[in-house]
């Protein structure tokens, strides 16, 4: 089985030396997204304008990848303050609609860029 390394203009560009998504297989793996644009640029907005924008750049790397918000296994979030997650919580059910993959929700000191919230995910890729 080989490595292929997802990219997309779709989404934000790393802003570091990994990938904005890798495939094994018919598996999917994300890195983290923050609220940066696809041009890089961050958007400062409030919890519900970052959870949007890590979703739809989530989205992004998904179809770029052969797959969809409905084959997501498992994600994981990532809060700078635990009194967001009734916030992303309700954007996070919007996006995923009747689907629910497994989730973790971890409070961390700070994230890059100043961002409020990163997700990550695992999905499979449609045959």
């Amino acid at each position: 089985m080989s490595l292929q390394i997802v990219s997309t203009s779709d989404a934000p560009q790393a802003i570091g030396p990994y990938s904005q998504a890798c495939i094994v297989g018919d598996m999917v793996y994300t890195s983290g997204q923050i609220a940066l644009a696809p041009n890089g640029e961050m958007n400062n907005g409030d919890i519900h304008a970052q959870t949007k924008q890590v979703l739809q750049n989530l989205a992004a790397i998904l179809r770029a990848s052969g797959a969809t918000p409905s084959s997501v296994v498992k994600t994981t979030i990532f809060l700078t303050n635990m009194e967001h997650f009734g916030a992303v919580n309700a954007i996070y059910a919007e996006f995923f609609g009747a689907h629910k993959p497994a989730r973790s929700t971890v409070a961390v000191k700070e994230l890059p860029k100043n961002a409020l919230v990163e997700i990550e995910c695992v999905a499979f890729r449609h045959s």
